[in-house]
């Protein structure tokens, strides 16, 4: 690949020159974000750097122009970069399809996270954060270690009413928290499965490797039967869930994109791997994001204090509740939410596949299809030419005034384009709740185990691990 990049004047990075990143995050202990970030500020003047990727060739996209043509030229760009295996029945979901079965999968699921069914849908996620606070004074002894284990199973929670309809404490002690917790675990035979995939699709398949197959004979006949004891209610017991739309979708039959012919059944394999989708996508990123919310509110007590009295404000305005619209009105947790996301976005770097041939326009790059692209988060969030001091925990800059003069790429936690995370909407109104009453109850200290934040071993997400959140009861 080093001459294939040479003969049209790219510059290689040149360690691991065959597997390339993802050959240096299999053999080393570090998160493969970090390892783009590295990369980021070794070529500070190159728009794009090439990388080993086996016999595929692979570019690093670092120019702001280049990677916005990637969401402007989303034809060319489309793919998501990885092909899951026939029979892989959890994985053929939104995120992992692609092409028109991609169109026609999320034209179906939009209509549940639109701010309409959000609205519709709150009462489910401000039910379950109040279970939680109910559930965390009942066992004093969550308050102080493992928070992230704990903030899981709010999030665990909020979607089991969501997904399942359950909604009661039981869902707290779910085996559904094992799995949530579990899908994404960043074990040598997850790493390596997500390796071969990324690297090799020929070799994927011919392995015939799966990535969620252990959940299925858990997951699947949950969904089975959510759908079958809702086809039984009485239509008028709408619940705007996503059960609700599952019945939506079975009740009218085969699915059709009109502009490609293609057609889809909504079997209960194809629906309970689109909730699986919705469970996984809400459980891990949502509890990260308020586990990352709350290390920096506990260490900056200034801001703390000014969130606290924006939550005790506005109960005080609602007669002590806490409704939707009193959620969008808060401005300064919006401006500590995205600000928290900035400094630790969800997912550290976007992967695309070019399926046709095209032009990057910084540097004239030509990009033919079958290119695997690399776009970084957590490098563009960090950089201080974007940003001034990056490290700095600043919910000001992400004002709703100040967020005006910001490119959208970049600010990107969720992801960029016409393939930016579904379930964006839902998570942040998830994550808000549980926030609300939570600091409603409780304050929150921080624990840092040594100088600097240090992120586990992941394959795509940002999570810290040497860093824990004590919740200390609040005397209002």
């Amino acid at each position: 690949m080093n001459v294939y990049w040479k003969k049209r004047g790219i510059t290689f990075h040149p360690k691991s020159k065959v597997f390339g990143p993802m050959g240096e995050f299999v053999t080393s202990n570090r998160p493969l974000f970090e390892i783009y970030n590295d990369i980021y500020k070794m070529y500070p003047d190159e728009p794009v750097v090439a990388v080993g990727s086996l016999f595929n060739p692979a570019l690093f996209v670092k120019d702001p122009v280049n990677y916005q043509v990637l969401s402007a030229d989303f034809n060319s760009f489309s793919h998501r970069g990885f092909d899951i295996n026939e029979g892989d029945l959890l994985a053929d979901n939104v995120v992992f399809m692609n092409g028109d079965r991609w169109k026609l999968m999320r034209q179906k699921m939009t209509p549940l996270f639109t701010a309409t069914k959000l609205k519709s849908m709150y009462y489910l996620m401000d039910r379950s954060a109040q279970d939680f606070v109910e559930y965390l004074n009942k066992r004093p002894e969550l308050l102080k270690g493992n928070a992230f284990n704990t903030l899981f199973t709010f999030s665990n929670a909020a979607v089991g009413a969501a997904v399942f309809g359950i909604e009661n404490e039981s869902i707290f002690e779910s085996p559904f928290l094992k799995m949530a917790l579990d899908a994404f675990r960043p074990t040598f035979k997850f790493n390596l499965t997500f390796a071969i995939g990324s690297l090799n699709a020929k070799l994927f398949k011919l392995l015939r490797l799966k990535m969620f197959k252990e959940h299925e004979e858990l997951f699947i006949p949950a969904i089975k039967e959510v759908i079958r004891k809702r086809e039984e209610l009485n239509v008028q017991n709408v619940q705007h869930d996503f059960a609700d739309l599952c019945v939506n979708l079975k009740s009218k039959g085969t699915m059709k994109d009109h502009d490609s012919g293609l057609e889809l059944q909504p079997t209960d394999e194809l629906l309970a791997a689109q909730a699986f989708f919705f469970y996984i996508a809400g459980v891990e990123p949502t509890g990260t994001a308020m586990f990352n919310i709350l290390i920096e509110l506990g260490r900056n007590p200034d801001s703390l204090k000014r969130l606290h009295q924006e939550i005790d404000n506005s109960f005080e305005k609602y007669s002590n509740e806490m409704t939707y619209d009193a959620i969008q009105e808060m401005e300064y947790l919006d401006m500590v939410h995205d600000e928290s996301l900035r400094m630790h976005p969800p997912i550290g770097y976007l992967t695309r596949q070019c399926v046709k041939d095209t032009v990057l326009p910084v540097g004239n790059i030509k990009v033919e299809k079958g290119t695997k692209i690399f776009t970084p988060i957590y490098a563009i969030h960090h950089d201080p030419k974007l940003y001034s001091n990056p490290e700095v925990f600043n919910p000001e800059r992400l004002s709703r005034e100040n967020s005006k003069n910001i490119n959208n790429h970049m600010f990107m936690p969720f992801g960029e384009g016409k393939r930016l995370c579904i379930g964006v909407r839902y998570a942040t109104l998830q994550a808000k709740a549980g926030l609300v009453h939570l600091l409603r109850h409780f304050t929150v200290k921080t624990h840092i185990k040594e100088p600097g934040i240090k992120y586990s071993k992941q394959t795509i997400q940002v999570r810290p691990v040497n860093v824990d959140v004590e919740f200390i009861p609040r005397n209002h």
